[in-house]
């Protein structure tokens, strides 16, 4: 099936009309991937499937939102772009902005960004300012910016990029043929995704096109989690960069995807996560960047404290459970490489290599 992009997918959901010129990359129909060793790892119960958002034409869920906020700007006339990023906003917006013949701005935190997003956003020819200072700040600098001139903000607070990413759970739900998932476990940041998800998963339901509604589980860094905490954290921290956000910008339709739903937003070390991201890459072959594991850092923490021992399934007797992996682990190659093991190194002979695999030169 040719992928024409999400709006052509789904525009009878999205705030376009039969004028409206697209800006698309081809984003979404992402994979929904079955992980069964991954559940087997974390609990007899749990029924796992990942939503590889990594695979997106830029290598993040953004895209997703990004294809309607560009395409938006444009039709309103606008010819420059803006927004403050972790990462994966400003590889988009700048993909995008590329895409659509436009100026993009992105202003970034100095030293907070993985070098392979912040790569993106520079060979696509976005005007990339770095700040003294951290994403929340630079957040606040653009919406004042924008206010008071003919700029597009794009960040997840222009609702047309909820809009846009409210579309993963229609492809969750479209997969399943209208059933919907127990859990959906996925990282929090600035909590524009959790929030376009839970409005996707209300929509579909309320026009009866899914059989009910899961449960959202939303998992903040520790050192990040303002949510968690009840208040701004003033100097946010974690190795998961794109969710080293102190003051989320969607921090009360957060609660409310939470609350409606019946799920939670709880909060992971760094040490969680970063034994997620290996268990998932090493079970399941898949690679995401650390933010996304997130997500799985957050179930197996469920898992082993027993929530899942006294839950029934909606359906059948398994458990079933989303996990949002929203970016590729080639976004922070840096991460994957400290978390790997080093190479080992040895002569051009036969026998040193045979020693290593802890095979006998003599059954050669």
């Amino acid at each position: 099936m040719h992928n024409a992009g999400l709006i052509a997918r789904y525009r009878e959901h999205l705030p376009v009309s039969d004028t409206t010129r697209i800006i698309t990359l081809n984003e979404g129909s992402t994979p929904l991937v079955a992980a069964p060793a991954l559940g087997a790892a974390l609990h007899p119960k749990l029924e796992v499937y990942l939503k590889y958002e990594g695979l997106n034409p830029t290598g993040s869920f953004k895209d997703r939102g990004m294809t309607m906020a560009i395409t938006k700007a444009l039709e309103e006339g606008y010819e420059m772009v803006m927004c403050a990023s972790t990462g994966n906003t400003s590889a988009s917006a700048a993909a995008y902005a590329a895409r659509a013949g436009i100026k993009c701005i992105v202003l970034i935190p100095q030293g907070k960004i993985a070098l392979g997003k912040l790569s993106q956003a520079m060979v696509h020819g976005a005007q990339v300012i770095q700040i003294h200072g951290n994403f929340d700040e630079a957040l606040t600098l653009v919406r004042k910016i924008c206010e008071n001139f003919p700029v597009a903000l794009v960040n997840s607070i222009n609702p047309f990029r909820i809009e846009g990413q409210k579309t993963g759970a229609f492809e969750i739900l479209d997969d399943f043929g209208g059933v919907a998932p127990d859990f959906q476990c996925m990282p929090v940041g600035n909590a524009g995704n959790i929030t376009a998800y839970w409005k996707g998963y209300r929509e579909y339901h309320a026009l009866g096109k899914s059989d009910g509604l899961p449960r959202m589980m939303g998992f903040q860094a520790a050192g990040s989690a303002p949510i968690v905490l009840g208040h701004p954290v003033l100097e946010p921290h974690t190795f998961a960069t794109a969710i080293r956000i102190g003051n989320p910008a969607s921090w009360k339709t957060a609660e409310e995807a939470r609350d409606q739903s019946g799920g939670m937003i709880d909060m992971v070390t760094d040490d969680e996560i970063r034994d997620a991201y290996k268990l998932v890459a090493r079970t399941e072959g898949i690679f995401c960047e650390p933010a996304s594991a997130a997500s799985i850092a957050g179930l197996a923490k469920l898992s082993r404290e027993g929530f899942f021992d006294t839950v029934t399934p909606r359906q059948g007797d398994r458990i079933r459970v989303i996990c949002i992996l929203t970016g590729h682990g080639l976004k922070d190659p840096d991460n994957a490489i400290a978390a790997a093991s080093e190479p080992y190194t040895v002569e051009p002979k036969e026998e040193q290599i045979l020693e290593l695999l802890g095979f006998s030169p003599a059954l050669v």
